[in-house]
């Protein structure tokens, strides 16, 4: 690992949050560092954490103690704008949910980041097709999220997240909402499109298939970081 530059570091991640029986701790200890172009899955028994880690690892949610470093970035000496901005330039999100904007068209679901970037409209419309056609989806491009399956919908969501050519890529049971044949042509256009693209990707999944695609898994158990 000391060959290759750290793009994510956890040092000594905790989150509690207060319940009506009490303080309840979701995170402990947590600790590690990820390598460019690794490929991670979080992986754990429901309840353990997962989806509370990747939310903070991504700058979706903030610990209650320790430090994320996303990009040499400490992410607690940035405001909410600032994260926003990090994350809007340096990562990319899938969602188990899709998270797709209903009234907007597959094009323009993935044009939606080039345009907050400032990027012209003439150049996100070009990128996003190109993205929509390597997901396979070039004659869908002016179709809504209604009129799309769910491994359609979830493919709009990768060429949404790829749009941007994320250092990281951070999914959250990309696979969770598909039936088996649908997520096995996600799983393989996902670990394609990646290695293309060449970025980091930390997933968060119940799939053992999807999880062993991956380099190096982080189990975690009630909380904490299980030695690897």
């Amino acid at each position: 690992m000391s060959n290759q530059s750290v793009v994510l570091r956890a040092q000594q991640l905790g989150k509690a949050v207060n319940t009506s029986d009490g303080p309840l701790t979701i995170l402990h200890d947590i600790s590690f560092s990820v390598c460019a172009g690794e490929s991670v899955a979080i992986v754990g028994a429901s309840g353990s954490g997962k989806s509370t880690l990747l939310s903070i690892l991504a700058g979706l949610d903030t610990p209650s103690s320790g430090v994320v470093e996303l990009v040499g970035e400490n992410l607690a000496r940035l405001n909410e704008d600032g994260r926003a901005q990090l994350c809007g330039k340096h990562v990319g999100f899938v969602f188990q949910s899709f998270q797709l904007i209903p009234h907007l068209s597959a094009l323009e679901n993935v044009m939606l980041p080039l345009e907050l970037r400032g990027i012209s409209l003439s150049d996100a419309r070009e990128q996003a097709q190109y993205w929509l056609d390597k997901v396979g989806l070039s004659a869908r491009l002016n179709h809504f999220q209604k009129t799309l399956s769910g491994g359609e919908q979830q493919r709009v969501a990768l060429a949404r997240a790829f749009v941007g050519k994320p250092a990281i890529l951070f999914a959250d049971e990309p696979t969770g909402s598909l039936d088996q044949a649908s997520g096995g042509r996600v799983i393989d256009l996902l670990f394609d499109l990646n290695q293309a693209n060449g970025s980091t990707l930390i997933l968060v999944t119940h799939d053992a298939v999807l999880a062993g695609r991956c380099a190096r898994q982080l189990h975690l158990q009630a909380g904490a970081l299980l030695a690897e």
